[in-house]
């Protein structure tokens, strides 16, 4: 058996070394986010948290937090749910559980790449499935480019729903569809539904949950709930995978902190989850429109598909010049880190965040608009 060879995950390492360092970060997909105080009730709920102990928690959650998550996909229980340090370690679980050497892996995209990775670190020969923009204003799947994909070697099929980069969700009847296409082939199919929740109208994105007997689910707290710091994500499948994934786990990260499982519990109280979720859709919704004005301010230089959901505008630019390129000027001569089309392997075209606090967006709008300015691609205007 060759050893594993994982390829450089160009974003994460972008942003891991530039994103403390710019004046002005708009590479970031999520909300702004939460402080503990308001997660930290005054009163008993404090105390309560004080007198927390620091121990090793259950390693795969405990079963409050599960219980919890549990909830929001009917049907499920505790022991449908595996609690992972952030979605990322559970999309990681999850393709090392099922990506054998010489396996075909499906892949949306464009697509969060750390699964494009790791398929193939395992020896996945990954197909793409292209989403696509043709006789349509907004990103949507092709299922029958999806179903000509399939064959009886595809093991796993990968979606991200809502959609990473481009912020478009998938109907329900497309997911039947897409359970559909698996079931023929007996295909595991891999959600990623780390922006459900971030909707900027409020309907939040039909789950694959239940429409399969080999669907995975993966999500967190990180993008819809604005609590990337608690390093909180979750596995949710059928009983005999998830207690596959403990094994994995037990050789990843054991267990999820005691505190941010603590926190983890009381974000999701019905009540709590329903005012984090309330408090996103109104950052997104006050945010949107001011991006939308500044793109359009600039003539035919940008088009772009509105996202349905997330905190991410994907755009394609005008202008003769490769997205890194643009990107490295950008964080150099301005001190504002945005994200390369080419990290999803799409030239030409750049991804903003639009998450945080309105007035640090206008201030980045605004210095990326004095770039553009100085290359002679813009006339002047700002955010």
């Amino acid at each position: 058996m060759s050893a594993m060879r994982l390829e450089p995950f160009a974003m994460e390492r972008m942003q891991s070394t530039f994103e403390n360092q710019v004046e002005f970060n708009l590479s970031e997909s999520g909300v702004h986010p939460l402080r503990l105080g308001d997660l930290v009730d005054d009163g008993p709920s404090r105390e309560r948290l004080l007198s927390e102990p620091l121990r090793y928690t259950q390693s795969n959650g405990t079963i409050a937090l599960r219980t919890s998550i549990a909830a929001m996909y009917p049907g499920a229980t505790a022991d449908h749910i595996q609690v992972t340090n952030g979605g990322s370690e559970a999309n990681y679980i999850t393709t090392w559980n099922l990506v054998e050497p010489g396996d075909e892996v499906v892949l949306m995209v464009p697509n969060y790449m750390q699964t494009w990775g790791l398929a193939r670190a395992f020896g996945g020969a990954i197909k793409e499935w292209p989403l696509t923009l043709e006789g349509s204003p907004r990103w949507r799947v092709d299922i029958d480019t999806l179903e000509r994909a399939l064959s009886p070697r595809t093991k796993l099929i990968i979606i991200c729903n809502p959609n990473n980069p481009t912020g478009a969700r998938i109907d329900a009847e497309d997911l039947d569809r897409i359970a559909a296409a698996a079931g023929r082939f007996g295909s595991w199919v891999l959600s990623d539904e780390i922006y459900r929740g971030a909707e900027r109208d409020g309907r939040e994105t039909p789950s694959m949950w239940g429409r399969h007997d080999r669907v995975i689910v993966t999500s967190g707290l990180s993008k819809a709930y604005g609590l990337p710091g608690l390093r909180i994500g979750w596995i949710v499948g059928p009983p005999s995978f998830v207690a596959s994934a403990w094994s994995y786990h037990d050789y990843t990260t054991i267990s999820p902190g005691a505190l941010s499982d603590a926190l983890a519990r009381r974000a999701l109280e019905p009540a709590r989850r329903a005012q984090i979720l309330a408090r996103t859709r109104t950052i997104l919704n006050q945010n949107f429109p001011i991006i939308a004005d500044w793109l359009a301010s600039h003539g035919g230089l940008f088009s772009y598909a509105p996202p349905d959901a997330g905190a991410i505008v994907y755009v394609r630019y005008h202008h003769p010049i490769n997205s890194t390129d643009l990107v490295t000027r950008l964080r150099k001569e301005k001190s504002v880190l945005i994200v390369p089309g080419d990290h999803f392997g799409m030239d030409g075209h750049l991804r903003i965040g639009f998450g945080d606090e309105t007035g640090y967006m206008r201030q980045g709008l605004n210095r990326l608009q004095e770039l553009l300015v100085e290359m002679g691609v813009s006339a002047t205007a700002s955010a």
